[in-house]
């Protein structure tokens, strides 16, 4: 019930705005956010690759409403890929299609998502979209298979969340096309008519599509982590569970597929130990960066991830 009404209230407007402007919020905020500037995430990613980790930059804004907006989202993240360019940084870049305009206009989105490809495209930099909620699943697979076949850029790839029934079969029509993809486990809400609603069976899902992904890496089939940062492999497990990641290293070693093939990614400002030690061990470690001033709604959605996060953040909100 608490997950739930947090992540309703990460879609309210008005408490977007509210929020916001508490001092308390922000300073909490930036334990799971690089910052709201650009030059702020970038030296947050020069320190994660100082201790051996590449970064994939996100700038937050999700759910935009008009085509102003979609247009400054878009034109800002060419900017990050540019930033991402003559920096040196090792990372590339995700991105959300309602913050380019999915929500009330799909050419729009079209015409935005084409803009970054393609920039990216120039710079040699892969291009991750973001898995949204249910209402978006459909039209967020048919745009990235239209810019993939119809308009022949191989630097983008897909997430999967495990929490669907459907996403063993979706990872496996993906995979026939040697396509990139970072498995998670889903931070939304979906109704139990189409995703398992139940942690034991999202957790069996995870692993079982995660062994789908690293037997397709094998062989010839797979790619190592780029050294520059800017292209993940085949097959990229993002989590911070133990057991998830014991099982798709076990995975891993029955399938023979080298470490250099199999990418872990976290989020910045979690579990950095389990990062540090998997890196260590000769894991490509990728972590996901967030950076920008719609930081809310993100931070939400970590807040109903873990509730111990709500009652600190609220216990201090107290002593202001």
């Amino acid at each position: 019930m608490l997950r739930t009404l947090l992540i309703m209230i990460s879609r309210w407007r008005w408490a977007r705005r509210v929020v916001s402007q508490w001092g308390i919020a922000k300073r909490m905020a930036l334990r799971f956010v690089a910052g709201e500037t650009l030059e702020e995430a970038i030296e947050v990613v020069r320190g994660i690759n100082a201790t051996g980790m590449s970064a994939t930059l996100d700038f937050l804004g999700e759910d935009t409403s008009t085509e102003e907006e979609a247009r400054n989202a878009a034109g800002t993240i060419r900017e990050v890929v540019h930033q991402i360019e003559h920096s040196g940084v090792k990372s590339n870049i995700s991105l959300k299609l309602t913050q380019l305009g999915l929500k009330f206009d799909e050419e729009l989105c079209r015409e935005n998502l084409i803009s970054i490809l393609q920039r990216a495209k120039d710079a040699d930099m892969f291009v991750r979209i973001d898995m949204e909620d249910s209402p978006f699943l459909e039209a967020t697979f048919s745009i990235f298979s239209e810019m993939r076949d119809n308009h022949g850029f191989e630097n983008v790839g897909l997430v999967i969340q495990s929490y669907f029934y459907r996403s063993k079969e979706d990872t496996q029509r993906l995979l026939e096309k040697n396509t990139r993809i970072r498995l998670v486990k889903g931070a939304y809400k979906e109704p139990v008519e189409i995703a398992f609603p139940h942690k034991r069976e999202v957790d069996e899902a995870f692993d079982e599509i995660g062994e789908v992904m690293i037997i397709s890496s094998t062989g010839t089939n797979g790619w190592a982590a780029s050294e520059d940062g800017k292209w993940p492999p085949i097959t990229a497990i993002a989590t911070h569970d133990e057991k998830r990641v014991a099982y798709a290293k076990d995975a891993a070693e029955r399938a023979g597929l080298s470490k250099d093939r199999l990418e872990f990614q976290m989020l910045y400002g979690i579990r950095r130990n389990l990062q540090e030690e998997l890196c260590r061990e000769g894991y490509p470690v990728r972590v996901y960066v967030p950076f920008g001033e719609e930081w809310f709604p993100y931070y939400m959605r970590r807040l109903a991830e873990r509730p111990a996060n709500l009652w600190f953040f609220l216990s201090n909100l107290v002593k202001r």
